[in-house]
């Protein structure tokens, strides 16, 4: 199965990762309420990064080595030759 890392920018534009097999139904649950805590106290605005090319494990851990970047880092992801976001415009 092919696993993808993702960030999404909240409303309070904040960036959220998180991984998935199913971009698309991943953020349509975050868009209504459903699926991580964090959403709760702020909205998705957009999908600006995705990853793509994972199994369970590596996704995970790519997603925990992005969590750890300071906030500049992953505005640089998102610029990135890695970022495969234009394939999953909502």
């Amino acid at each position: 199965m092919h696993w993808s890392v993702y960030i999404i920018r909240c409303t309070d534009d904040s960036l959220y990762t998180g991984i998935t097999n199913d971009v698309h139904r991943r953020f349509n649950e975050h868009t209504n309420g459903l699926g991580a805590k964090y959403f709760r106290g702020r909205q998705p605005k957009e999908l600006v990064y995705v990853e793509t090319g994972h199994d369970r494990s590596s996704a995970s851990k790519r997603e925990f080595a992005i969590k750890k970047l300071p906030r500049p880092g992953k505005l640089q992801l998102l610029s990135s030759d890695l970022n495969r976001v234009i394939d999953f415009i909502l």
